[in-house]
């Protein structure tokens, strides 16, 4: 059952209280940050009133609920859905794709890609073609998913040193959003991926030049190419106050070389 749907049968009371609950925000703490009542909002939960559609979205944006959601809670209130999802490939996204490209092109040689809120891949830089390079195409055919060809048993996890350590921290970051989003799609892309086989080994975490100790920031991705072991630290970067579903759950992450033996190697491949 989709979104719209479930919106439309419960109304938005449930929906609402759901929220507010996910988010441990009282009724009271909630109504004074909407400049409403408690009293009102008690109504609104309990099906006795109907709030305004200004109100719907103070409330949403109180409790940071994402924008596909607040189209969801408009329609559970009987209005329009605010929000459009504009297909990325659509002629009126042009500005956005041409200024994501000239974003990853920079970057190189190191590491960048851009995802959906489900992890499909919608645009990717020459460092992340450098580290796909001998992944079968099976894995390749589009549309490509950065959790697949990550933890995928023949995509990049028999290279990652800390697989597990990195699988792990994946996982826990697709846990948080499906705690967050309520995604199906989400869930089923993080059912698959967890299921995979992780094969045990013994390869370190990797290191500087002459095998010395690299004082790491954040937890690194320590992957091998070509004989050369790489570490990167990932940053990952959304839309401020989008207006357009998709916009919405675009993310662009970048990877930081977390050693100096990793920005001499990328910098020797560099044109």
């Amino acid at each position: 059952m989709s979104t719209a749907t479930r919106a439309r049968q419960s109304g938005i009371g449930p929906l609402l209280r759901e929220w507010r609950e996910r988010r441990r925000v009282s009724q009271l703490e909630l109504a004074l940050r909407a400049d409403s009542s408690a009293r009102h909002l008690s109504f609104v939960e309990t099906g006795r009133s109907r709030p305004s559609e200004e109100l719907v979205l103070r409330l949403a944006e109180h409790l940071d609920v994402p924008v596909r959601e607040r189209n969801a809670l408009l329609l559970a209130a009987g209005y329009a859905p605010r929000f459009a999802e504009t297909p990325f490939d659509d002629p009126s996204m042009g500005a956005l794709r041409e200024g994501l490209d000239r974003l990853l092109h920079g970057y190189e040689p190191y590491p960048a890609l851009v995802v959906d809120a489900t992890y499909t891949v919608v645009a990717a830089n020459r460092g992340i073609a450098m580290l796909m390079e001998g992944i079968p195409e099976s894995l390749l055919t589009p549309p490509l998913n950065a959790m697949r060809l990550t933890l995928h048993p023949e995509g990049l996890a028999p290279r990652i040193r800390n697989l597990r350590e990195w699988r792990g921290h994946l996982l826990a970051q697709m846990e948080r959003q499906i705690a967050l989003d309520r995604s199906e799609a989400l869930r089923a892309v993080y059912d698959e991926v967890k299921a995979y086989p992780v094969a045990d080994r013994d390869g370190g975490d990797g290191g500087g030049e002459d095998g010395e100790a690299v004082p790491y920031f954040a937890l690194p991705m320590v992957i091998e190419h070509d004989g050369q072991v790489l570490s990167f630290v990932s940053s990952i970067s959304t839309f401020n106050t989008p207006m357009d579903v998709t916009v919405a759950e675009l993310a662009i992450e970048t990877f930081l070389p977390a050693d100096p033996a990793t920005v001499k190697y990328l910098r020797s491949l560099a044109p």
